[in-house]
């Protein structure tokens, strides 16, 4: 399980209280990409209105004009009420045309807008550190592309345009009264204020809930993928009732979040409803009365009696006017629900990317006889160097080199001595010279967990870092890829330092075999082939051949065209190790970084694939974590780490003379063998 710090929306820290400002703007944003589809969808939603007030208003000349005139008449006309009628008619074919049209454009814009949003979440993604990974749940960062996405997906095809039409609707039937009867109006109006408040206390309550919600369902989602994740050890050690009790914990927040949103956010229609109702009631009372006393009438078409036409109009355009707020006061829950996931992808979107100051490149060249002499191609040629912009020297690396202190300022300035460089000083020859200087590091600053570390691997040499758990192994791996940045100190790769190596070039210059073990979706040969994407069918069988990883993958079921699913959960732990051994042999870069690479496999089967191993490693310089110290005996250089300090290093033979820590270590690891 994981013991990641809290983050927010996680267990132990409050869920924020509102969406982030700007959301609303950063939607429509993406929105009006589609911006002559929203003024069509615009123009629709105008024409639906008008002709849903155009036949409220209607009523009172259908009824005044055409129907009491004909009431006792022996032998009426009834051409005008027919004409007056297919009028009518045709405005609410007008009002249905036009609202099917906008709902059939939305649907393009509500689509685009989602592939925009996923299009640049991933883009963003890509191109954060892996700090933020390492701090975050995978589970959580998923819901931001599932559960966020779909919320903001019904406000853009649902709610924003139920709103505004809705809007426009009550707009429009306001100024539909007042050409009827002011005074009846304004009580309608009147009694609105009262209907708004009753609104705003229900509406901001839900919406609370609406965000809290969004929230603890990124986090039963992140709990949900560890728990699959990790299903095995769960069943191992008999802990389902222990993680049975934890999920019914954060169910149950997600529970009582869901429940409070969705009551609240239910409520608001039925009030809404009823109170119309209760304006409707009001209405017809105070117009009768109206009526009945002869008390006078004035609008905007002019002053008189209070007709019975007339009531009818303003009673159907009260329900005209109370619906449309109804239906407003129901969205804002939908919308702050998708704001409230909105604020989510947008904090993603938000987090600062890998910043890369580097500006050496990896470059292919050809040597000239006396080495020095290079000259950059377009074409693979075994020979890499490192090209420097127009006007750099390599003084930056120097500066920073005589700012350390000690023996690690003499060791930075030989580095630079030693590097193979052309005359212009523009090339670098890669040869995998690796130097820490005086490096401190801690993922929190404050607890460093690297301290003062001073060390260098020379070309082609194979080194080995050994310790307990937590002493920092893994950690110098992460450093020499920029994984993570030092604080102090300078890491220094052919004299140059590293922060000055664009980090695309550095982790090309880089093999790394991890402990954890990535499978994609595809077929055994796209994940061989993953390592270089233009290598071909022939030398991902080679690779695989080199670390004896053909044998098995020949006896699958379509051989290099086995689809692997589910991370390769098909295949051993050792079968899905050596493939990814194989990926980092197709890469064929110069320097590699094996880290713990045959822990899942057994002795005998490494005993074979540790020659495949040594073919792989000729020339090139190595850095190798192991806990199982045979692995490390033909090293030429061994470090033994303890709580972020180098305490000894040496040979194998020389350390066991020591019979210091490794000696401890290693005649340990013996007896248990």
């Amino acid at each position: 399980m994981s013991d990641k710090q809290n983050k927010p929306g996680q267990p132990g820290r409050p869920a924020m209280a509102r969406p982030a400002p700007g959301t609303t703007k950063r939607i429509f944003g993406y929105i009006m990409h589609y911006r002559w589809r929203v003024v069509a969808i615009v123009v629709c939603i105008l024409v639906g209105a008008a002709a849903q007030a155009g036949s409220a208003l209607f009523l009172q000349s259908l009824i005044d004009t055409y129907i009491l005139p004909m009431v006792g008449e022996t032998n009426p006309d009834w051409g005008p009420l027919l004409r007056a009628i297919t009028l009518m008619g045709c405005l609410y074919v007008a009002g249905i045309v036009s609202s099917w049209l906008w709902q059939w454009l939305i649907v393009t814009v509500e689509q685009g807008t989602l592939k925009r949003i996923r299009d640049d979440m991933f883009a963003h993604q890509q191109r954060l550190p892996i700090r933020y990974f390492d701090t975050n749940e995978h589970g959580d960062i998923m819901s931001r592309y599932t559960n966020d996405t779909d919320t903001l997906r019904q406000a853009i095809s649902q709610s924003f345009p139920q709103m505004f039409a809705s809007m426009i609707s009550a707009i429009a039937a306001v100024i539909s009264m007042l050409w009827l009867s002011v005074p009846l109006t304004a009580f309608v109006l009147l009694f609105t204020v009262l209907l708004f408040f009753v609104i705003k206390k229900i509406v901001g309550r839900a919406g609370r809930y609406f965000v809290k919600q969004q929230h603890w369902l990124g986090d039963v989602n992140a709990f949900v993928e560890e728990s699959v994740n990790g299903q095995k050890v769960i069943k191992v050690f008999n802990h389902e009732d222990a993680t049975q009790r934890t999920f019914d914990e954060k169910n149950e927040e997600l529970f009582a979040a869901s429940a409070e949103a969705n009551t609240w956010g239910n409520v608001t229609m039925p009030v809404v409803g009823n109170m119309g109702y209760m304006l409707y009631i009001l209405l017809a009372i105070i117009g009768g009365a109206m009526a009945l006393a002869g008390v006078g009438n004035f609008g905007l078409s002019g002053a008189g009696p209070l007709t019975l036409g007339t009531l009818i109009s303003l009673l159907t355009l009260s329900r005209s006017y109370i619906n449309p707020l109804g239906q407003v006061s129901m969205q804002l829950n939908m919308v702050m629900m998708a704001l409230a996931g909105a604020s989510r992808i947008f904090a993603l979107m938000d987090e600062p990317v890998e910043s890369d100051g580097g500006t050496v490149t990896l470059v292919n060249v050809e040597l000239g006889e006396d080495v020095v002499t290079m000259r950059e191609v377009d074409h693979e040629t075994g020979h890499w160097a490192w090209k420097r912009e127009a006007g750099d020297d390599g003084t930056r690396s120097l500066k920073a080199a005589e700012k350390l202190h000690g023996a690690a300022r003499e060791v930075a300035l030989k580095a630079k001595e030693q590097a193979v460089t052309s005359p212009d000083g523009r090339l670098t020859l890669l040869r995998g010279d690796v130097r820490f200087t005086n490096v401190t590091f801690g993922y929190d600053p404050a607890k460093p967990v690297l301290h003062d570390i001073t060390w260098f691997a020379k070309p082609g040499q194979k080194m080995a870092l050994v310790g307990a758990t937590g002493a920092g192994k893994t950690t110098v791996t992460n450093l020499i890829n920029r994984f993570y940045d030092i604080q102090e100190g300078q890491i220094l790769y052919d004299g140059i330092d590293v922060k000055n190596i664009a980090k695309p070039d550095l982790r090309r210059s880089l093999g790394i075999v991890l402990q954890d073990v990535n499978l994609f979706t595809g077929t055994v040969m796209d994940n061989i082939r993953y390592g270089r994407l233009d290598a071909t069918d022939e030398e991902c069988v080679a690779a695989a051949k080199l670390v004896n990883a053909d044998g098995f993958i020949r006896m699958l079921p379509q051989g290099y065209q086995t689809v692997l699913e589910g991370d390769g959960s098909g295949l051993s732990q050792g079968q899905r190790q050596l493939i990814s051994i194989a990926r980092a042999a197709v890469a064929d870069s110069p320097a590699l970084i094996l880290d713990e690479a045959t822990s899942s496999i057994d002795t005998r089967t490494e005993e074979v694939v540790q020659a495949g191993m040594d073919a792989l490693m000729k020339g090139r310089t190595v850095f190798v974590i192991a806990h199982r110290l045979s692995t490390v005996r033909n090293s030429d250089v061994i470090m033994v780490l303890d709580h972020g300090r180098i305490i000894e290093r040496g040979n194998h033979e020389e350390l066991i003379a020591l019979k210091g820590e490794y000696y401890q270590l290693y005649t340990g690891a013996v007896e248990l063998e």
